[in-house]
């Protein structure tokens, strides 16, 4: 479903706001997660950012686990 390019992750310093439009400061870990053009519809009608259990583990699962297991790999090549 979704994978990371771990040859693009990179470590910066920001000063952004994120999508909730809070402030974000300092050094970062920069995680390019690839989503697939023709899984984006079916990965938005599974979601409900209204409710708290929203993603299911069916989706959000997979997604936490290419994430931190780049974190993990790169926590490891440091």
């Amino acid at each position: 479903m979704v994978s990371v390019d771990y040859s693009q992750i990179n470590t910066l310093s920001v000063a952004v706001k994120d999508t909730d439009g809070a402030e974000v400061e300092g050094e970062v870990v920069v995680v390019p997660v690839l989503v697939p053009v023709d899984r984006i519809a079916e990965l938005l009608a599974a979601y409900d950012p209204g409710s708290g259990t929203s993603p299911s583990v069916t989706y959000s699962r997979p997604l936490s686990r290419a994430i931190l297991d780049a974190l993990l790999r790169r926590q490891g090549e440091q």
